[in-house]
């Protein structure tokens, strides 16, 4: 009978260990498995160890790290053990800079079906946002290139990182972020997010200069961005596009950025569409409405609308948009 695999096994046991009370044993076992030969047993170790919350295993994680930064590329393919052990590092709250600086300008190209490609990305956003948490004193200097980094992925760590724990300074590096603009939008829609949630106050007005920009990715964000911020004056912002959209690509976009800021107003402009708006406007509205499915109140405030309205087509529609099963 063949032998099983070892790191199955160690796999395995730590999928066992995961739902297991924080004993000595346990530690001390999980701590083993930090030492493992396989990139893959330590990831997985690093992750229970993160999801149990073992704080006294934060010295063997670094260690882990150091370790394989050695020679990540033939230690650690894929990134997969490094930048486990810095999410878990970061998730509990670990400041010291050292691996944060270590990752952050970790660059690390394996061999794929096409060009190579950067396996680090996702490892450099992580050490930005732990490096922000720490007191290093030249954090934002050392996380800024991350802005323009050659992956999305790490870009997009950056900005995070920056509204996050960037502060005052942070979020005018976003601000400047979005006027020198970026090749992909999901870049700019996190700078988006960020700005309003950490300055919301100043931000609505910057962000809805966008929601007409030529590019409709980058549009369709900053509406987004609007409407998930949950701001009233975010609110009033697409109600203004609304009102000057007619025959817009972007007025599905509106409806669904409005449904997201689950204000009351934008409830009850939402209902009304589904009564009196065109066939194709209300069917849209019933659609960004189907986020309320489990809500009573709102489900029934549509079947009124619609009720009332007299359309079998849409009433068919509510139907499967409220009243399908998850």
């Amino acid at each position: 009978m063949a032998k099983s695999d070892p790191i199955e096994r160690a796999l395995n046991r730590l999928g066992e260990l995961h739902t297991a009370e924080s004993s000595e044993s346990v530690i001390d076992e999980i701590r083993g498995f930090l030492r493992n030969r396989s990139n893959l047993v330590v990831a997985k170790a690093a992750k229970v160890a993160r999801e149990l919350r073992i704080a006294a295993l934060l010295p063997e994680m670094v260690a882990a790290f150091d370790k394989l930064m050695t020679n990540a590329p033939r230690l650690d393919k894929r990134c997969a053990a490094t930048t486990e052990l810095l999410t878990a590092l970061y998730e509990m709250d670990y400041v010291e800079p050292a691996p944060y600086l270590k990752g952050l300008k970790h660059v690390q190209l394996e061999a794929s079906f096409g060009p190579p490609v950067d396996e680090a990305a996702k490892l450099r956003a992580v050490s930005a946002q732990g490096l922000l948490r720490t007191r290093y004193p030249e954090a934002l200097a050392e996380v800024l290139p991350l802005l323009v980094d050659r992956e999305p992925a790490a870009r997009m760590g950056a900005v995070r990182a920056l509204a996050a724990n960037g502060g005052e300074a942070g979020a005018l590096l976003l601000r400047l972020k979005v006027l020198t603009g970026d090749s992909e939008a999901s870049v700019l829609a996190d700078c988006f997010a960020g700005l309003l949630a950490t300055s919301p106050d100043k931000s609505v007005a910057f962000v809805a200069r966008y929601i007409d920009a030529d590019d409709e990715g980058i549009a369709e964000a900053a509406i987004l961005a609007l409407g998930e911020s949950r701001l009233t004056a975010a609110y009033d912002v697409l109600r203004e596009k609304w009102e000057r959209s007619v025959g817009s690509p972007m007025r599905k976009t509106l409806l669904v950025a409005m449904a997201s800021s689950r204000l009351d107003d934008a409830i009850a402009f939402l209902i009304s569409l589904t009564e009196n708006a065109s066939p194709q406007t209300a069917e849209e509205a019933i659609e960004a409405l189907s986020i309320y499915r489990h809500s009573e109140r709102v489900s029934a405030a549509v079947r009124e609308a619609l009720t009332a309205r007299g359309d079998k087509r849409l009433i068919t529609q509510f139907a499967q948009d409220f009243e399908r099963h998850d």
